[in-house]
C-alpha cells in the first residue's frame, strides 16, 4: 500500500474506517487521503432549503461551497480520529453519486487501496453489504477494507 482512500462520513463507524486506515498507512509509511462525498441529491435539498429559508436571490448555495462543506468534514474527522498517529494525509471533498465519485478519485488519486464503512442490517447480526459498498467492492480494481458496524 502506498496511497490509500478512505471514505470519511460524520458516523461513529466511519470514524473507525479512518482510525484503522491511518495506523495501516502509518505502520507501512503509505500516503492516505480522506474524503467526504455529499451526494447530489443531498445537495440539492440543503441548497433548497437554504434558498427557501432566506427568500434573496443573491443568496444561494453553491456547488463549491458544499465540496466545502464535505472537506471540513473529513478535515473534523481527521483532527479527532488521527491525532497521535503519524500519517500524511490530505482531505477532500465532493459533491456527486458516491460510488462514482469514490472510485473516481481514487483513480485521479493513484489509490491503491480503499477503506470504506460497511453495516450490519441483519439483527441476527448476518452481514449484508449495502448498494454503495457493493458497487465500490465490484469496481475498484484494488483491494477494499471494509470495516462492519451497526447502523446506529
Amino acid at each position: 500500500m502506498e496511497r490509500a482512500l478512505a471514505v470519511v462520513g460524520e458516523e461513529e463507524r466511519s470514524k473507525k474506517v479512518v482510525r484503522e486506515a491511518g495506523e495501516l498507512a502509518a505502520g507501512v509509511d503509505a500516503e492516505l487521503i480522506l474524503l467526504t462525498v455529499i451526494p447530489q441529491e443531498e445537495y440539492e435539498e440543503k441548497r433548497r432549503d437554504i434558498e427557501e429559508s432566506i427568500r434573496d436571490e443573491d443568496i444561494v448555495y453553491t456547488f463549491t461551497q458544499a465540496e466545502q462543506d464535505a472537506r471540513h468534514t473529513a478535515r473534523d474527522v481527521a483532527d479527532e480520529v488521527l491525532d497521535g498517529i503519524d500519517v500524511d494525509y490530505d482531505v477532500l471533498g465532493a459533491v456527486g453519486r458516491q460510488a462514482d465519485t469514490i472510485i473516481s478519485v481514487a483513480d485521479t488519486e493513484e489509490c491503491d487501496h480503499l477503506f470504506l464503512a460497511g453495516r450490519r442490517r441483519s439483527p441476527t447480526g448476518k452481514a449484508l453489504f449495502g448498494d454503495l459498498t457493493q458497487e465500490v467492492l465490484l469496481t475498484f480494481d484494488g483491494p477494499v477494507t471494509v470495516l462492519l458496524g451497526d447502523d446506529n
